[in-house]
């Protein structure tokens, strides 16, 4: 049977992309010096002004404006003609403490007379919120992730790369691309149809442009055996995409989470995990969730599965866990739980532990995807549960 899909992806400098990696630069900053430093944090940015607003509870100091601006100047919006421009835009900072009833239910150790930590309980760690997560592994493509999030993905990091590098004039940091794949049955079989809206300097000519980004970009990121005549390509379909960035789109933290997951393809919470220490199970919840669906994919239990797993604050032990394998199981879904009750220690403190999760490391997934991202060394993308998972399997 005949389907098709579409995902998208953005830019490092989408304006709410931006924000995403503002909040995870902020929290990385922190979790350098303070490992169990708690963050709520958000960015917001528009024509000139960055807002960075939230809640830190901390023993080191950030110098978030310094933080910001780097950011901003990484991505590239260092011309104020962009509108928008890492040293004369304004920085405004408005930060207080996690709110003291949050922080009795996910505390766990004892402090000294001095504060300082004396014993540590992660095993007691409670969930930073209530909420449900979801992870999803697809054995369609190696990294384990549905082919038009990871050809979405791939398209703008060479977007990005190209105008870096100038491999292609006159490109500036907005950008999105969007993948449509057309499916025989559950196996892809070709590209129906690539966008790119790639921001760009007010006297460049556009046919020339569209061009090189076929040529540069779509080419040499889409397998020649997924395209053919009447894959269709767009390219700045309006014709012009000079106004960009936060000089034409307010952007937000948390807004591009289909983005930052699997393109539409799986389910989602509806949680952001763009500037939240790993106490917030929005954030080690999912990865958490992805983890145990790839290695359950990997080990052969599913050709697709789809993990959820419930919360409620303070509360330790997840509340409920729900498998569904997309009718492609070779265990049924309750078995399949079992193994992962036996596998997997779903508690928040644990997860944190075992992924390692206080750690500076997420700044680097907030542009371009958190799951399958076979260019970094992410602890939840592991496949280390694999052989035990299989023992398992062989038993019930």
């Amino acid at each position: 049977m005949k389907k098709i899909f579409t995902s998208e992806s953005v830019t490092e400098g989408h304006p709410d992309k931006l924000c995403d990696q503002i909040s995870d630069a902020v929290l990385d900053a922190i979790l350098k010096d303070d490992p169990r430093g708690r963050v709520a944090v958000e960015a917001l940015v528009t024509n000139g002004v960055c807002v960075v607003a939230g809640e830190i509870t901390t023993k080191t100091y950030v110098d978030i404006p310094r933080v910001a601006r780097g950011v901003i100047k990484d991505v590239g919006y260092s011309d104020a003609e962009y509108g928008f421009q890492w040293e004369t835009s304004g920085v405004m900072v408005a930060i207080q403490e996690q709110s003291g009833d949050i922080a009795r239910g996910v505390d766990s150790y004892e402090t000294g007379k001095r504060g300082e930590i004396v014993k540590e309980d992660l095993a007691s760690l409670g969930a930073g919120d209530q909420g449900l997560m979801f992870g999803y592994a697809t054995n369609e493509t190696r990294e384990y992730m549905p082919l038009p999030i990871v050809l979405a993905h791939k398209l703008t990091r060479r977007l990005a790369e190209v105008r870096k590098n100038g491999a292609v004039k006159h490109l500036r940091p907005d950008g999105k691309s969007q993948v449509t794949v057309e499916y025989n049955g559950d196996r892809p079989k070709r590209v129906h149809t690539v966008l790119i809206a790639a921001q760009h300097d007010p006297d460049v000519e556009s046919e020339k442009l569209k061009g090189e980004i076929e040529k540069h970009v779509i080419r040499r990121v889409i397998p020649a055996k997924l395209l053919d005549k009447k894959t269709r390509i767009l390219i700045n379909s309006t014709g012009r995409f000079v106004k960009g960035g936060p000089q034409a789109d307010t952007g937000l933290t948390g807004r591009k989470i289909i983005v930052d997951t699997y393109g539409g393809m799986a389910r989602h919470g509806g949680g952001c995990f763009s500037g939240k220490d790993p106490s917030k199970v929005d954030r080690s919840g999912s990865y958490m969730a992805r983890y145990v669906a790839k290695n359950l994919v990997a080990a052969g239990l599913a050709a697709k599965i789809e993990v959820q797993i419930a919360y409620a604050i303070g509360v330790p032990e997840p509340l409920a866990v729900r498998v569904d394998t997309f009718g492609s199981g070779r265990l049924a879904e309750d078995a399949i739980i079992e193994i992962i009750g036996k596998v997997f220690d779903l508690r928040p403190g644990m997860i944190i532990k075992n992924l390692k999760l206080r750690r500076p490391i997420y700044r680097q997934v907030a542009a371009y995807g958190h799951f399958g991202r076979s260019d970094l060394n992410l602890p939840w993308e592991r496949l280390d549960k694999v052989r035990e998972i299989r023992k398992l399997a062989r038993t019930i």
